[in-house]
């Protein structure tokens, strides 16, 4: 929605014009509705806004705000009202809103709550957080095995209308046992008398996950196979609901933020920037600090070990910034790229000795170019300031960028890969975490060769 859009409605807002601006917002998408009472400076005017909204669209638009404007709507409003809502709300955006509120808004809505949403509710909730079974919806078209196609769309027609997605629909037998999926569009294209197990994707081509299934492996199922939707079964192979397109979108991202906050030696915070506290994020971020900031002792150490050489051969302390930047940067390439990859699975395990291989290569060549380069430099830059660095300095600080680029990437390489044997997350090994790692043995190698090629080191 434009600046021009959300002017012209505040002032419908303003002037009390309500009529139109029922009609503006009637005209409009779920999302847009929802920005624009989340926009609104003052709780009253949101809440004002939302309940002049039509009963059609009313939930849909509420599924799409933000957990503080859901609260703050819910305390404004009336138990009739919120019995309405959740009457109209999809079980999965309830489930969704009640996991984000307080306790005592999660009192109220259930209390005005019909026994039986009431008993789904509270049997989705105990389901582990970003599990399958958490984030699933039952509002999906179920057909039995034994229909024709002119039967099942006539079931369709009938409970459609109060289905979250009516593109897929899951066969099942007596027992409510997954038996196959079946597109809308294969029932619209086979005659009426056709029984629809003879055109379901059955057993061999069955694609579904289970409840306790990680958030993670339902996006990398639906990715891979191009689902709009995933069948969730239980223990025993039975149809218990789905995860749609829209949640799975919602995984995506998540875990990839997850990701970013990981790899920048955060902890992984549910709330946006800036609705988080002040002390929430300092904690998040204080730890892997602290972490760093001891293990850099290491690095200080080394550098203290050769400060009586440093102090009496020129070039040799002006170089260390950049070594441990090359290092540290060349780290985090290789570390970015295979987190990444097994992230989207393009990575395996198994690939571990590959990796190794293709980034030596690639360090190899790129830490001689990098070693070339910075020989030149060195030189002209000895010829034009006079300098006094000597060619046994030019030559160790060079071949130590080409050491440190090999060493660094393979590190980088190396690390995630680790990880995810030992099942942490690869995330974790990436950043800061690689940049301290290098450092240190960056400074050995280049400590390390400067002992044997330079005369009194």
């Amino acid at each position: 929605m434009n600046e021009t859009e959300f002017e012209r409605l505040n002032i419908l807002l303003q002037t009390n014009n309500l009529k139109f601006l029922k009609e503006e917002l009637s005209d409009m998408t779920y999302p847009d509705i929802a920005e624009f009472i989340m926009e609104s400076d003052d709780e009253k005017r949101a809440v004002k806004i939302f309940r002049i909204l039509s009963k059609d669209i009313s939930a849909d638009v509420f599924s799409y705000l933000e957990p503080d404007s859901q609260t703050t709507i819910v305390n404004s409003i009336t138990d009739r009202e919120i019995a309405r809502l959740m009457d109209d709300l999809f079980l999965d955006d309830a489930v969704d809103f009640l996991e984000e509120v307080p306790a005592n808004i999660v009192r109220r809505v259930l209390a005005n709550t019909d026994k039986q949403t009431r008993e789904l509710i509270n049997r989705f909730l105990k389901y582990p957080e970003n599990s399958a079974g958490s984030l699933m919806t039952i509002e999906m078209v179920e057909l039995h095995d034994r229909l024709t196609v002119g039967e099942a769309i006539k079931n369709i027609r009938r409970t459609g209308v109060d289905k979250e997605t009516i593109y897929t629909c899951y066969v099942i037998d007596d027992g409510r046992h997954l038996m196959g999926t079946l597109p809308l569009r294969r029932l619209l294209l086979n005659d009426e008398d056709t029984p629809i197990r003879e055109i379901m994707s059955d057993d061999d081509r069955l694609i579904f996950v289970r409840t306790m299934d990680d958030q993670e492996e339902v996006a990398a199922i639906a990715k891979k196979y191009d689902l709009l939707s995933v069948p969730v079964v239980d223990m025993e192979n039975r149809l218990v609901g789905i995860i749609t397109i829209d949640d799975i979108v919602d995984i995506i991202d998540d875990e990839a933020t997850e990701d970013f906050e990981k790899m920048a030696s955060l902890l992984p915070s549910e709330d946006g920037y800036l609705k988080t506290g002040v002390f929430k994020m300092a904690r998040n971020r204080i730890g892997w600090l602290l972490i760093l900031m001891v293990t850099s002792t290491f690095t200080g150490q080394i550098i203290e070990g050769f400060e009586a050489q440093l102090s009496t051969i020129a070039g040799l302390t002006a170089c260390i910034p950049m070594l441990m930047g090359t290092g540290g940067n060349s780290g985090n390439q290789a570390s970015t790229l295979i987190i990444r990859g097994l992230a989207l699975g393009e990575v395996k395990l198994k690939d571990f000795f590959r990796v190794i291989w293709k980034e030596i290569r690639v360090a190899t060549i790129v830490g001689l170019l990098l070693g070339a380069v910075n020989f030149g430099r060195m030189l002209l830059v000895r010829l034009i300031t006079g300098n006094p660095v000597t060619n046994n300095v030019i030559l160790v600080v060079s071949m130590s960028v080409c050491a440190v680029v090999i060493v660094s990437k393979t590190i980088g390489c190396t690390l995630p890969i680790i990880a995810k044997v030992l099942r942490l997350d690869p995330a974790l090994m990436a950043g800061p975490l690689i940049s301290t790692l290098v450092d240190a043995i960056s400074l050995m190698v280049y400590f390390g060769l400067a002992h044997l090629l330079i005369p009194g080191c």
